[in-house]
Order: structure tokens, then C-alpha cells, then sequence
């Protein structure tokens, strides 16, 4: 049996890689004929990829996923021009071409190169599969209502040539054929709206639209709309086949982080009594802002567990730390007055706080792979987005989906803006609104969108039949 080998290549980050590899798991579990090498680009302060990888089952479907480890690279010299991740995954073309050229050398009648499954910010890598005379399909980690943004912004970019940058000071709202409802200018990604950002953004773009396929971390059921207007934005063939979730192993990567200890305080807690906040690995807030959030929380009289993380130093870019003594941000005589309702922590296993019953709603940075966690387990959310595409998601969510309640949708925190401070008063008004609805239509409706993506995914679901298209195109454009 002749296998098809792919080429996986992440974008520097955790939330990327372990989705990445989450897929992979699903392409080997599901066909025997696919291999998969899985070439890791590492940041310098990108700590978590070797422990994580180490975790990770090697026997069985599992043994035909190997990782190739690249060199760490420092991004110091690349972070003034706000585009670090655009010339830093550039900058590892050459050791990504030694790699491929070493497996193509190496392969024999029963091994065959069969293309590249390329992260949505590794777009520069269609150069490399070109080279070696192989497709290229993209994974796109968001939702499919992000992927339609990004399409009808390059298109009104380069085919009715508006300058897109010039929706940083637009005051209304926008219609996109990917949403329902007209999306307010405010909530579109920092990218967008930064001209020395805005380039490459656009150029991902056009690439993806000359790929075999892009794959979705979304499913029917969630985004029916969104999923249905690719087509007409001129996208290739879409395959929604999520949700791609790592369920397991993160309280293993983290053995020695109090994992065990958070656990037996939520196993304390009545169902549905505590209110989470978790702000994803790169997630933090100044000063200022935590106090009013701790001023909220203790007003709100909700218990609550709140992963509190320290910020890197002003323009550095680093994921944030777990503080040593947290009460040097926090209120004077918070931890002790909330002793008996809270507790603060660091790094949380958000999956396992997720899946546990205590937990009654999830205030959140709107990462797309925390949605789907939320989501997956039935836990409504409160949108606190910071980076990225969250403000988006935090629009969906609230407007389009209505699965989840605002405490903002237009928040900032990134390397180039930033909002105003929350005030506790609207930060406690939301989060009494979250908790109070844990019986509440909303909850009803997060339910049974939970049910329906775990439906998604087995035998004969909308998920499943997706990846089943997939494998076949795969087979079917090998050279």
C-alpha cells in the first residue's frame, strides 16, 4: 500500500500547532494510506512546543505523525515593524525546503509526497509545494464567517480598489456577504485596520484563493450562512470539518502547574456556581484593569475561578507569566475578603474547567478554539476579546449566533492599540446577566449547538462526511 505523505505547517503558537496536530490525528485514525510530518516553526518565549509534542501518543494510527523540530528563531530584530510573524515564518523557508527535500529523497514505492496542508498565515510555503510539484491546501483555524471577511476585504481591496485601512475611522456598519447581520467597523481585526499590517494580510488572501482546498475548524451546523457564501466570494472547495478540539493532555503537558489543586476547589462548588475568566495563552490586562475587574467580581457576590496572568514588558513580545504573589495587582485585602467565593490562579486546563459541572459561564477572549471548547461542553460566554480576530468572533457570537452575552465586543489589547479600561459597573452587570441565565433561553440554545457539534463529528455527520471529501480530493490530486 502506497502511503500519501502531507506536510503540516503550523504558524508559530500553541492555539495553531495543537490544532494543526488535532487534525492530523484525524486524517491517520481515519485512512490508513495517509502519513503526516509536521514541521514545527518555534518563537523564542514559544516554550510549550517540545513538552507538548513529547505528550503525544506515538503508537498506533499516532506512529504515522512524526514532528520535525526547527531551530528557535528571535524575533527581536522583527517586532518594530509590526509584521514579526510574516517575516519570521519567511525566514524558515529555507529550513522547511531542507526538510521536505530530505523526505522526497527518501521516499520510496510504498511513500509518496502528496501535498502540503499550510496554517492560514504560512501562505508563503504554496511557493515551496509548487517547487516540489505538489498541491497545497490550507487549514484555516478560524471561523467561516472570518474566512468570508477576509475574502470580501481583499476583493473590494483589489477588484473595486478602496483603500480598506480607511474602515479605522468608520463609525458604522458594513455589509458582508459571510454575515447576516450589517458588522459594525469597530469589531474587524487590528490588521485591518494598520496600513503596514494590512499587506500581507491581503496577500495570505489572494494565495489561499489559488489552493486545491481550505480546510475549516468550523461545522454546518454552527455557521449554515457563513459556510454557504464562500462559493460566491470566489473561495476554493471549503471543508467545514470541525470541531477540532484537543480534549486530552493538557492537564498532563502542565503536570507540576496546580491543575490537580483547581479541580479539588471546583469539586467544592454547586453545579453552575462559579464563573470562569481565562483569557487564552497570550491574554493578559494592566494594572488598572484587573482592579476593576476584581472590584466586579467581588461586587457581583457570583463565586468565581479567574486565571490572572502578568503581562510581558511594554513592546516585547512574550507570552504572559503566572505572577509570583498576585496580590500586587490586585484590590488591597481582595484575596482575603474573597476567600470564601474565588479563587485566582495562573495558567488554567481550561478544557477540564470547561467539562466540569461547577462551571455556569465562561468570560472570554473569543479565541476561536475556546468558542468551540465553550461550545462543546454547553457553557455560555461573556465576550471580552483582545487580539487577533476576536472582536469578530465576540460580533458572531453575540449578534449572529446569539450564544453569548457582551460584556464588550469592540475591546483592544494588541501590540499596536488599546482600549479604554472596562469600569467595574459594566463588568459586574454582565457577568450577574451571564450567571443569571444558567436556566435561561440562551443556555437552552448553547445546549443544543453543543449537542449538534458533537454530532458533527460522528459517522455519517456533516463533520465527518467533510473530512471523508477531504481524504478523497487528497488521493484523488496526488501527482
Amino acid at each position: 500500500m502506497t502511503h500519501a505523505e502531507l506536510i503540516f505547517i503550523p504558524s508559530p503558537g500553541m492555539g495553531h500547532l495543537v490544532s494543526m496536530v488535532e487534525m492530523a490525528k484525524l486524517l491517520v485514525d481515519r485512512d490508513p494510506r495517509l502519513s503526516i510530518t509536521v514541521v514545527i516553526m518555534k518563537l523564542l518565549f514559544d516554550s510549550d512546543a517540545d513538552s507538548y509534542t513529547t505528550s503525544l501518543a506515538t503508537t498506533g494510527a499516532a506512529a504515522r505523525i512524526r514532528f520535525v523540530h526547527l531551530p528557535r528563531g528571535n524575533t527581536n530584530t522583527l517586532i518594530s515593524s509590526g509584521n514579526f510573524r510574516t517575516h519570521f515564518i519567511e525566514s524558515n523557508k529555507p529550513h522547511i525546503k531542507q526538510v521536505v527535500a530530505e523526505l522526497a529523497d527518501s521516499a520510496s514505492s510504498t511513500r509518496q509526497l502528496a501535498g502540503f496542508v499550510l496554517d492560514m498565515f504560512c501562505t508563503t510555503m504554496i511557493d515551496l509545494a509548487d517547487e516540489f510539484g505538489v498541491p497545497s491546501y490550507i487549514f484555516f483555524t478560524s471561523s467561516a464567517a472570518c474566512l468570508g471577511m477576509m475574502l470580501h476585504l481583499q476583493s473590494l481591496q483589489d477588484e473595486h480598489h478602496m483603500d480598506i485601512t480607511e474602515f479605522n475611522d468608520a463609525a458604522g456598519e458594513l455589509d458582508f456577504p459571510s454575515f447576516t447581520n450589517p458588522l459594525p467597523a469597530k469589531v474587524l481585526p487590528s490588521v485591518v485596520l494598520m496600513k503596514e499590517a494590512v499587506r500581507p494580510f491581503l496577500e495570505h488572501t489572494r494565495r489561499m484563493r489559488a489552493t486545491k482546498g481550505i480546510v475549516v475548524n468550523t461545522f454546518e451546523e454552527l455557521e449554515p450562512h457563513a459556510i454557504r457564501s464562500l462559493a460566491g466570494l470566489g473561495a476554493p472547495v471549503v471543508y467545514p470539518v470541525g470541531p477540532i478540539l484537543n480534549l486530552k493532555g493538557e492537564t498532563k503537558m502542565k503536570a507540576n502547574s496546580g491543575a490537580d489543586d483547581i479541580m479539588e476547589w471546583l469539586n467544592g462548588q454547586l453545579p453552575s456556581s462559579v464563573v470562569f475568566l481565562c483569557f487564552g495563552s497570550m491574554g493578559s490586562f494592566g494594572e488598572d484593569q484587573v482592579k476593576e475587574m476584581a472590584s466586579a467580581l467581588e461586587r457581583s457576590g457570583h463565586r468565581f475561578l479567574w486565571s490572572l496572568r502578568r503581562p510581558p514588558p511594554k513592546g516585547k513580545v512574550e507570552i504572559p507569566h503566572d505572577y509570583m504573589d498576585p496580590a500586587e495587582v490586585l484590590p488591597k485585602g481582595f484575596l482575603d475578603r474573597t476567600a470564601g467565593i474565588g479563587k485566582v490562579i495562573g495558567w488554567a486546563p481550561q478544557v477540564a474547567v470547561l467539562a466540569h459541572p461547577a462551571i455556569g459561564g465562561f468570560v472570554s477572549h473569543c479565541g476561536w478554539n475556546s468558542t468551540l471548547e465553550s461550545i462543546w461542553f454547553g457553557v455560555t460566554m461573556a465576550t471580552w476579546p483582545l487580539y487577533a480576530e476576536q472582536q469578530l468572533n465576540a460580533f458572531e457570537l453575540v449578534v449572529e449566533l446569539r450564544l453569548a452575552t457582551e460584556i464588550r465586543m469592540d475591546y483592544r489589547r494588541d501590540f499596536k492599540m488599546e482600549t479604554n479600561v472596562v469600569m467595574a459597573d459594566e463588568i459586574e452587570g454582565a457577568i450577574k446577566k451571564l450567571m443569571e441565565e444558567v436556566n435561561g433561553e440562551r443556555k437552552r440554545k448553547v445546549e443544543e449547538v453543543s449537542e449538534k457539534s458533537r454530532n458533527a463529528l460522528v459517522e455519517d455527520g456533516s463533520s465527518y462526511l467533510s473530512l471523508s471529501r477531504f481524504i478523497e480530493d487528497i488521493l484523488n490530486n496526488m501527482p
